[in-house]
């Protein structure tokens, strides 16, 4: 690792200036844009989906800032990664309080809670999902394969699965996703491809943290509830044959989770 020096450090304080200011001013912002929700209730879906949006911005500055660190300092930025995972965080906490954080549910459970931000268009959200998933991406790149963040990451995807899951309508998506003459065809094909991918990804991601972590049974638990969700979607895409493989793969895994139960108990 190459020698920090007063120069190199003087080259990355102004040449990051720029990003934490702009940072700073957004987060002004949102704290004015709470303030307003509170005063006025009005909007409050759709003023809480402009603050998504708002930190997934503020997360790319943080992370810009790591790699100016990276580049002019050779090492990394901690402290600016650690303020994009938390407002990673802010940005999927305002997407649940939107749309709500139910995992295997019903949709009639959460429909409701999309009719208050039913004036924003497919394309739109899956646009936020895609830039909140790259954002995801970027930082878990940044931080590297031995993080200590590893295993809460497992958290952070899976929750971003569930909010990804439940901002689509999916009694519209169903029908669109059929027929090829709609306008939102290609958009709920990638849309619920997507879905179903990342739900895939979070109920492993739990089956691994069960198994090379924590033997939490609560996270094996979280991991068949992501395949049950899954199982959801597929029933309603008419995948028969994929739903009946992941209720057999839910059976498989709750088998282990009871089996492992026991013989914690008899030790």
């Amino acid at each position: 690792m190459k020698q920090i020096t007063p120069e190199n450090r003087k080259e990355f304080d102004e040449k990051a200036k720029w990003y934490r200011e702009k940072a700073k001013e957004i987060l002004e912002k949102e704290k004015e844009m709470l303030n307003l929700i509170k005063r006025d209730n009005s909007g409050v879906s759709y003023k809480k989906m402009l603050l998504v949006e708002e930190m997934i911005y503020v997360s790319t500055l943080f992370m810009a800032v790591n790699s100016l660190s990276l580049e002019i300092l050779n090492t990394k930025n901690n402290e600016a990664l650690n303020d994009a995972r938390k407002i990673l965080y802010k940005a999927i906490i305002y997407l649940e309080d939107v749309v709500t954080d139910l995992v295997d549910a019903p949709f009639s459970e959460y429909s409701k809670k999309l009719e208050e931000i039913e004036n924003i268009p497919l394309e739109k959200r899956y646009s936020i999902i895609q830039k909140l998933g790259l954002s995801m991406r970027m930082l878990t790149d940044a931080y590297g394969e031995n993080t200590k963040w590893k295993w809460s990451f497992v958290e952070l995807e899976a929750r971003f699965a569930t909010i990804s899951k439940n901002l689509i309508d999916l009694k519209s998506a169903v029908k669109a996703f059929f027929d090829p003459r709609d306008p939102e065809y290609e958009t709920t094909v990638s849309y619920l491809r997507l879905v179903m991918s990342l739900l895939d990804e979070a109920a492993s991601g739990y089956r691994d943290k069960y198994e090379l972590s924590t033997r939490r049974l609560d996270d094996m638990r979280l991991g068949i509830q992501y395949l049950l969700a899954l199982r959801r979607i597929q029933i309603l895409l008419g995948k028969s044959e994929e739903a009946e493989n992941l209720k057999k793969k839910a059976l498989v895994w709750k088998s282990k989770m009871e089996s492992d139960q026991k013989k914690e108990r008899s030790n």
